[in-house]
């Protein structure tokens, strides 16, 4: 490796895309190429920076492995940074088993950091977690060591661990400081503001207030039965109670839960759950189905009784009863959420992450934009949709995880 090759290598490691391509922005062998994709990357220019990468890995030999599984590895950075979640996860595997065959520790642990962040980002938490288990982020350069803290939090923040994130994030501002990059240390601490953000709004006999995400964790490790608004659960003493699939029950429960220790009528109940207007009696027969249902799922956490006007929640152990909603604009909070990480999604990302058919978040992103809630960038297949963080809205309790159930 030359010596100009040396210097620009050491510029973008401190995070100097421009004094790196003072070096070798007129060059066109493989490594050059490479570095000048990573600058441009640095730089936000992520188009011509995948086209810089991917004519560097066709013009490394093939014997040269490491570089091009070094490549690989910037690639799939720039695609997660540019929510191209589509972008073949297969390859990054291989190109961290080619690393660690070759004793590349570094690069090998930045894939492993990259996968798991990837994997964090399109909720698959369990798998995220289970990849951090017995990970050592030593070999990571300072910035990667940084980032990997903030995948830590990250999590814990998604686990409702607040005290785990504050120690997380506090680790990742020590390193940024020292390592003296501008924009790792503002991400940073755009991250530690999510912890004093209101992350859900509480409704409990018949008031409101607005919640931080240690709040959120205290309420749910107390005795009181929680429905959960946010991931449509229900929580009790330690236990959750999906009803993601089952949006009819979990509508009946939240109505029950805001009215405790009241009753609701059999009519209010029709309009919130299956939005009838006019009730006749097969929806009456519907709603006594779906009544039963809800008890025999229940059962452990909750009784409903009848009683003269419509029915009550019974809470058998709880005796507070609460439920936990998004704070604000319930429709597409799960959409806001993403989008409130202030990075350019296409709409394909967002029904990845989700979970959702991209033709129903196509429909929200168009509602969304008429609002004047998000802005769109490109057109056709490069469209995006991004936003600018919305002061007091969460980024984590809304992002999509599998809760536990019983």
């Amino acid at each position: 490796m030359d010596w100009l090759i040396t210097v620009a290598t050491r510029a973008l490691a401190s995070g100097d895309a421009l004094g790196a391509l003072n070096y070798i922005a007129l060059r066109d062998d493989p490594p050059a190429l490479a570095l000048r994709g990573i600058a441009m990357a640095q730089l936000g220019d992520l188009s011509r920076a995948k086209i810089l990468l991917r004519r560097a890995a066709r013009a490394f030999n093939p014997r040269e492995a490491i570089a091009r599984a070094r490549c690989t590895v910037a690639e799939a950075e720039i695609a997660l940074v540019s929510r191209d979640l589509n972008w073949p996860l297969k390859a990054l595997d291989t190109a961290h088993d080619a690393l660690e065959r070759h004793d590349d520790h570094a690069n090998a642990a930045h894939a492993h950091y990259l996968k798991t962040r990837y994997l964090l980002l399109i909720g698959r938490v369990d798998e995220a977690e289970r990849l951090l288990v017995g990970f050592d982020p030593a070999p990571l350069a300072p910035a990667s060591r940084a980032a990997h803290e903030l995948v830590v939090a990250g999590l814990a923040m998604r686990r409702l661990r607040i005290k785990t994130a504050r120690a997380a994030l506090a680790q990742a501002e020590r390193i940024a400081q020292q390592a003296r990059i501008p924009s790792l240390l503002a991400e940073v601490e755009a991250a530690a503001r999510v912890l004093d953000r209101p992350a859900a709004r509480l409704i409990t006999r018949g008031r409101e207030q607005l919640l931080r995400l240690d709040d959120v964790e205290r309420l749910l490790a107390s005795k009181a039965l929680v429905v959960d608004a946010c991931r449509h659960v229900v929580c009790h003493s330690g236990k959750a109670i999906s009803l993601k699939t089952r949006p009819v029950l979990f509508a009946l429960a939240r109505v029950l839960a805001e009215a405790w220790p009241s009753d609701v009528p059999r009519a209010a109940l029709l309009a919130r759950a299956f939005r009838a207007k006019h009730a006749d009696e097969s929806h009456r027969a519907r709603l006594r189905v779906e009544i039963g249902r809800l008890r025999k799922v229940l059962s452990a956490a909750a009784g409903i009784d009848a009683t003269k006007a419509g029915f009550a929640l019974a809470p058998r152990y709880a005796r507070e009863v609460a439920v936990l909603a998004p704070p604000t604009d319930e429709e597409r909070a799960t959409i806001l959420a993403l989008l409130a990480d202030g990075e350019a999604w296409p709409s394909s990302a967002l029904a990845l992450a989700l979970g959702a058919s991209q033709r129903s978040v196509q429909r929200a992103l168009d509602d969304l934009t008429r609002d004047g809630k998000v802005q769109t960038i490109g057109r056709g297949r490069a469209r995006r949709w991004m936003t600018s963080p919305v002061p007091g809205f969460p980024t984590i309790l809304l992002l999509p995880t599998a809760p536990p159930s019983v």
